[in-house]
């Protein structure tokens, strides 16, 4: 039985029920703990629970506090231990710990998500499409001795990250503590985690021959966005294959040889574009070592257009997720607080998931805005705590799966949509040209509006 604070916070607050009894669930203190006990290999347990920097991270994402301190101030006496304490903590996690924290949520939650009906069909039938990105993390503030007397942007770190597709939820991510690093040179971190059949879709940054043949190596397969530095010979000439949204699509055969002399023939997909992409080009071409009788080249120049879910998971990180905070200096805690907001994605895409089984999934990701969900959650999350006993969360960590399961769906129905629509906005407007006037640096907006009526 619920209590009667509990039950009102089921009917008004449902999505932020959903996401804590979802949190409780997956990465509850006592299994964080144990976790943490096996997987760190430095670092250890002694005053400060593990479980409790977590709380405090995942508070500081979500936006219930605007900053480390100000979530240890609200636990102070729960905590313990100085803020001094917790600041060396978190400056001293493990990068490979953030990143196991995240294959471990992502293990976790992709479960419940598949139990929900939430795995989407995937792009390419037959294989496991991954999607690789980097992500830099916005220079941090100048708090840092070192950092004080410098004009440049500090940067914290950076980090690859793994989406799939057909769960809707980053899998993996490959941390480095230098800001500056180049993407590539952390590919051979990622190449020990490729499985037979993947298919590994990425832009030019990727397209290095050892990544390229590694993956080729362990009988998986990409459609990777060609890089200019690429060596290259035609083994046939160029054929118009037909047209997608984007453009026309035209493909022939090359050989790509590595440094050792290893030879890879691969297929070259080169799309005519309607329109200019970002950067002015008019043009793309897509190496891919897929099967021609398998996978039509049209299929794989949209494929790649598909990249755009991992860009959009970005910026929803940014957007709706505090996944960037600056007043990290040291990379170790930054790239945690980086790995808590990717959990803290997976978390709101549970709930997307059991929203999505009771009114359909294109109805949620055409309809609800993930920034008032994030919103509502951030919102609700300090009064609910608050409100409702630790105890009574216990509940979730009961229920067999599929008990969890129909709760889940049952809050999903008590859920009313409407308070979370998107609002779509037109296409933007030109922005005119600013006059200046030095003799006149202020104007009044009454007067200029008392113009616009007459």
């Amino acid at each position: 039985m619920l209590s009667s604070v509990f039950e009102r916070f089921v009917a008004k607050s449902p999505v932020s029920v959903m996401s804590r009894g979802i949190m409780e669930r997956v990465l509850n203190p006592e299994q964080l703990n144990q976790w943490f006990d096996v997987t760190a290999k430095k670092q250890y347990t002694h005053d400060l629970l593990f479980s409790s920097i977590f709380d405090i991270m995942s508070q500081v994402v979500c936006g219930s506090h605007p900053s480390v301190n100000a979530a240890y101030q609200a636990s102070e006496e729960e905590i313990g231990v100085s803020v001094t304490s917790l600041y060396n903590k978190l400056n001293g996690i493990e990068i490979n710990t953030s990143a196991e924290l995240v294959r471990y949520a992502a293990g976790k939650t992709g479960s419940l998500i598949k139990q929900l009906g939430g795995i989407q069909k995937p792009l390419v039938p037959g294989f496991t499409v991954k999607l690789l990105d980097g992500n830099c993390i916005e220079a941090s503030e100048h708090r840092l001795k070192e950092l004080r007397p410098l004009a440049a942007g500090a940067l914290p770190g950076k980090s690859l990250v793994v989406y799939d597709p057909s769960w809707r939820i980053p899998i993996d991510v490959f941390p480095c503590e230098d800001g500056h690093a180049q993407e590539r040179s952390l590919l051979s971190e990622v190449l020990p985690t490729v499985q037979p059949d993947d298919l590994w879709v990425a832009d030019r940054n990727f397209c290095v021959r050892s990544f390229l043949f590694g993956i080729d190596l362990r009988k998986a397969f990409f459609a990777i966005r060609q890089h200019g530095n690429l060596p290259w010979t035609s083994l046939s000439k160029e054929k118009f294959v037909g047209r997608i949204g984007s453009g026309r699509v035209y493909e022939q055969r090359i050989l790509v040889v590595d440094e050792s002399g290893k030879k890879l023939k691969l297929r070259r997909i080169r799309i005519l574009l309607k329109k200019a992409t970002r950067d002015g080009d008019m043009e793309i071409a897509i190496i891919a070592n897929l099967p021609k009788s398998k996978v039509h080249a049209k299929l794989i120049a949209d494929l790649y257009r598909k990249r755009w879910k991992i860009e959009t998971a970005f910026q929803d990180l940014t957007e709706h997720l505090n996944s960037e905070i600056n007043t990290l200096g040291y990379p170790p805690a930054a790239l945690f607080g980086f790995c808590v907001a990717l959990i803290s994605y997976m978390i709101l895409a549970v709930v997307k998931a059991a929203l999505g089984s009771v009114y359909g999934a294109d109805k949620i990701d055409n309809e609800v805005s993930g920034y008032y969900l994030a919103d509502e959650i951030s919102g609700t999350y300090r009064g609910m705590m608050i409100a409702v006993e630790d105890e009574e969360w216990l509940i979730f960590r009961q229920y067999t799966q599929s008990e969890l399961v129909e709760f889940l769906k049952q809050l999903a129905k008590n859920t009313r949509l409407s308070a979370y629509r998107k609002h779509p906005r037109g296409p933007k407007k030109p922005v005119p040209k600013r006059k200046s006037d030095p003799k006149h640096p202020h104007v009044s907006t009454a007067k200029l509006l008392a113009k616009r009526k007459k």
